[in-house]
């Protein structure tokens, strides 16, 4: 599969602050997207620096098979075949629905069948003619994705797209972006801080930390093999406990734990609470504390005689009886990942 995007070593400082460190990133064409990270980590500083927005220090940029930033080269963001969707959508008040869509298109015939078209691939038949205050906030996020996808640009970067709405929207509207992108067989990447937003909507997730993109790689083995504590503890829930590595094996409060990479000497033990099987049983070596009850599931918050707390994610049909002894093991299909300690 083709490339959209190539960045090699992009560098950028702000008043001698370092906000991307080296950073390189594939996409390929038709993939979605997410960069995930923390605010502050410089996931805006890159979107800009690919659209064009801004200058890098060091680095290059190739989208397509054409080289738009490197020394000597700057392509401004007109010349990028690159659409953005803003946090605040950026639409004009001033203009129609239908005419914030046509914005940048060549006038003509065609011009009125794309805007048509594209008003219909987002769910927004027969609403050309209102004004952006008219419509909701999922609406306006549409229309915002539209005009992006009007010019069929090459790559399109969605920043913070879902943070302005109301948490009962967000999922809906979420799977409705996802559905147009894949339609339109767009390229995209979509800046965000939520864990949920990235895993659920993207091919691939690049997670970025202190200037630097950290992993990246399918959402499933980001989350279940991640390539340090510090990203598995900021994509999603994690229990860390403290063992001993003898080759593939670790003992700790849970037992003899086995591990797929030969580590020696003292750990970090890390599973995922979903991966911890919990049984009643008046000998095992846990008690119950606490639950937060989810419906769907829940959480069970767990500690050992040692004072070690777990968490771990059960069915909702689990009997939560505070008090009362479990046996906690490893779940048959989880997977245990440790981390040689840096503190020992």
């Amino acid at each position: 599969m083709s490339l959209a995007l190539r960045c090699r070593g992009l560098t950028k400082r702000f008043a001698g602050v370092t906000a991307l460190a080296d950073v390189s990133m594939d996409v390929k064409a038709g993939t979605l997207l997410a960069l995930l990270g923390p605010s502050g980590c410089g996931k805006t500083t890159l979107l800009r620096l690919i659209a064009g927005l801004d200058r890098p220090d060091a680095g290059t940029i190739e989208i397509g098979d054409r080289v738009v930033e490197a020394t000597g080269v700057h392509a401004p963001p007109e010349q990028r075949q690159v659409g953005l969707v803003f946090q605040e959508y950026a639409l004009f008040p001033h203009l129609s629905v239908a005419d914030n869509v046509a914005f940048g298109l060549p006038r003509g015939q065609d011009r009125t069948a794309r805007v048509r078209d594209l008003l219909g691939q987002v769910g927004l038949n027969g609403l050309g003619s209102r004004m952006p205050h008219e419509l909701s906030g999922g609406q306006q996020q549409r229309v915002a994705l539209a005009r992006a996808l009007a010019p069929s640009p090459r790559l399109i970067m969605l920043d913070e797209p879902f943070s302005n709405l109301d948490p009962a929207l967000r999922d809906g509207v979420r799977r409705e972006v996802q559905r147009v992108l894949r339609a339109a067989k767009a390229t995209a990447i979509i800046v965000t801080h939520d864990q949920e937003e990235a895993l659920s909507m993207a091919d691939e997730v690049a997670v970025m930390m202190d200037g630097c993109i950290q992993q990246q790689g399918a959402p499933a083995a980001v989350y279940w093999w991640p390539v340090s504590r510090r990203v598995a503890e900021f994509v999603g829930d994690i229990n860390v406990i403290d063992g001993r590595a003898i080759g593939h094996v670790v003992v700790c409060d849970l037992g003899t734990v086995a591990i797929l990479e030969e580590v020696v000497g003292p750990v970090d033990l890390l599973i995922r609470p979903e991966a911890l099987q919990l049984t009643p049983d008046i000998r095992g070596q846990a008690v119950q504390r606490d639950r937060t009850f989810y419906g769907h599931d829940q959480m069970i918050e767990v500690q050992f005689d040692s004072g070690l707390r777990l968490t771990s994610r059960v069915a909702p049909m689990f009997p939560f009886a505070p008090g009362n002894r479990v046996r906690v093991q490893l779940s048959p299909d989880g997977e245990a990942l440790a981390f040689p300690r840096t503190d020992s």
